[in-house]
């Protein structure tokens, strides 16, 4: 994102919102389970509607975009984060999330470090 930990942690300038406020388990394999549907349809949309002055929302993890994106979703999250210029004008951008497990991602995909990140950060300032 280009900020520092100050910033990250600054209320007044980004908020965090899970698509669960619970951890909901692993599966068989020790994969995480997804998000409970009962958490975005309990509080999402009351959350956003209590923080209108959101301009950029990074939407981290496919189940996110899933939710965030709606109809515009693709089947895949390499597919969303590969079409970010398609979100970019409502203020949304599909990334994969920050884990160690995605370093496999990270080298198949080399562009989104070259094209994606450096819009991302850029896009970050702009809305702080």
């Amino acid at each position: 994102m280009g900020v520092d930990r100050e910033q990250f942690y600054d209320a007044k300038r980004i908020a965090t919102l899970p698509m669960a406020f619970c951890f909901p388990g692993q599966d068989s394999r020790g994969a995480d389970l997804p998000p409970p549907p009962v958490c975005s349809e309990q509080w999402h949309e009351r959350l956003l509607g209590a923080m209108p002055q959101l301009k950029l929302f990074l939407l981290i993890g496919y189940h996110a975009q899933r939710w965030h994106l709606g109809d515009q979703c693709h089947a895949s999250l390499t597919a969303n984060v590969a079409a970010w210029e398609e979100f970019l004008p409502s203020g949304r951008i599909p990334l994969p999330h920050p884990s160690w497990r995605n370093n496999g991602w990270l080298k198949k995909n080399p562009w989104f470090e070259k094209d994606l990140l450096p819009i991302l950060k850029k896009q970050v300032r702009i809305s702080l």
